[in-house]
């Protein structure tokens, strides 16, 4: 059977000479990108940018990283109520299809852009992926670890 990698940004559950992988696997990595024309310094940054309506704001989340992109959107609690994100302008129904392939899209970006997160994925070819912190709930948070790993996989699957 296949062993897991857990991501997690401390790279712990992942197993021995996968810690690395682990680390810069997770959102909270800084993964630069550009998506859309937006700078993005993570894909935290970018996930936390979602919650909010003003595009100069998201400009301001995308620039983040790590924990301080993660504390960026900590706050917003009205996405949560209305279950909608947001990219430049535009809606998105949180249990869209539009909005998952929107951020899948974003997750394309990173791959095609930054060569460390592309090496670690593929790096991690036969290895099956989780993320045990993740939550399950999407009308609690932006992405869950369902989404997250979906959007790994099919990354790592147009690499092989």
């Amino acid at each position: 059977m296949a062993e897991y990698i857990d991501i997690h940004s401390k790279g712990n559950g992942a197993p021995e000479g996968f810690e690395e992988i682990s680390k810069k696997l997770s959102n909270f990595y800084p993964h630069a990108f550009t998506f859309d024309g937006v700078e993005c310094a993570s894909m935290e940054g970018f996930l936390q940018s979602l919650k909010y309506v003003c595009p100069k704001k998201q400009r301001e989340v995308c620039a983040l990283s790590g924990k301080t992109a993660k504390e960026a959107g900590g706050n917003k609690i009205l996405w949560k109520l209305m279950h909608e994100a947001f990219w430049q302008g535009k809606r998105y129904k949180r249990l869209a299809p539009e909005y998952r392939a929107l951020v899948l899209r974003a997750y394309r970006a990173m791959y095609a852009q930054n060569a460390e997160f592309r090496e670690a994925l593929v790096s991690s070819r036969g290895k099956k992926l989780c993320h045990s912190i993740g939550n399950p709930n999407p009308k609690k948070t932006i992405l869950t670890e369902r989404e997250f790993i979906c959007c790994l996989y099919k990354v790592r699957g147009k690499a092989e």
